[in-house]
Formats: C-alpha cells, structure tokens, sequence
C-alpha cells in the first residue's frame, strides 16, 4: 500500500482539507507514525504533523507558536522530496510549499489565521470520499474543533512530558 493510503493518512487529510480539524490532524498522524518501525523525527510524517500543530495554533491566537512550528514543518518540507519522495507523490507538493511558506509570511506580518487545502490526487481524492462518510465532522468554526485540546483528558501525555523532563535533568 502506498504510504499516502495508508487509513490514518486519508483521515489526516479529511480533517485538513474538510473541517480544519488540525488537532485530529495531529492525533491520526502522530498514531500513524509511532506505527511505524522507522518512526523517528527524521520520517517524513513529523513534517505534516508540525503543519497541522501549527495551523491550531494560529487559528487559537497563539502567533508565535505557531510561527516556530509552521518554520519548523517548513524546514521538513523542504528536504521531503528528495529525502522521502513517496511522501511527496499524490500530492500537489510545489502548491503545498507555496501555502507553507505563504502561511509562514502572513504570521511574520500579524496577519489572521488563513487556512488552506492540500491538493491532492484523485486516487488520494477517492480514498477521501470513500472515508468521509463514516467519520463525525464537526464544523470547522465550532469551538469543538477551534479548542479540542481543552476538551479531551491528555493527563498521561503530560505526564509523560514531565518524566521526559525529569530524565533530562
């Protein structure tokens, strides 16, 4: 199976493209990820994960957060290509750099939350449609969406941020 098929990639992009659902974004890709053998922070997928963080981010009114992040998947995007090109396949990479890097401007300038699409191939498009259906989309300017972090129990990761804190000491 082509990695961009993989089921929790096609929900990464139905909450990207569908309802800028960025902190779904970030939960399916991050489970993909850790999935895999070869998960480290080289791998490709951190880039889309950043993105995603970063767009929740800025549409919260945290700028400077999300500028670090977005400049951070900025930096992964760029070697992508090169570095892991299956992971730039089906997907309109040149267009997604452009909206990147556009995003990264309008924070620079103290511009509002823009988002924006990934456009993708129509075989990706198909495996959307197909997936779409059978997830609960809530729309896109719903505080649901816009503060998602504040509704879910995230103890054990904070947690385990604090241990990771405490190893490095």
């Amino acid at each position: 199976m082509h990695p961009l098929h993989h089921p929790l990639f096609v929900k990464f992009i139905v909450y990207f493209n569908g309802n800028q659902d960025y902190f779904e974004c970030h939960e399916v890709l991050e489970e993909y990820w850790k999935s895999l053998p070869d998960g480290n922070k080289s791998h490709p997928l951190p880039a889309y994960i950043l993105l995603a963080t970063g767009l929740y981010h800025w549409r919260r009114g945290n700028e400077e957060g999300a500028l670090k992040t977005i400049r951070k998947a900025e930096d992964k995007f760029r070697t992508l290509p090169d570095e892991h090109p299956v992971f730039a396949e089906e997907i309109d990479f040149s267009r997604l750099l452009q909206d990147v890097r556009q995003s990264v401007v309008r924070l620079e300038q103290g511009s509002d939350f823009e988002p924006f699409s990934i456009l993708i191939s129509d075989r990706l498009q198909q495996l959307v449609d197909e997936a779409k259906p059978s997830m609960d989309l809530l729309p896109a300017d719903s505080d649901d969406v816009i503060y998602k972090h504040m509704l879910r129990d995230r103890s054990d990761i904070l947690l385990e941020r604090e241990e990771k804190k405490k190893g490095r000491r």
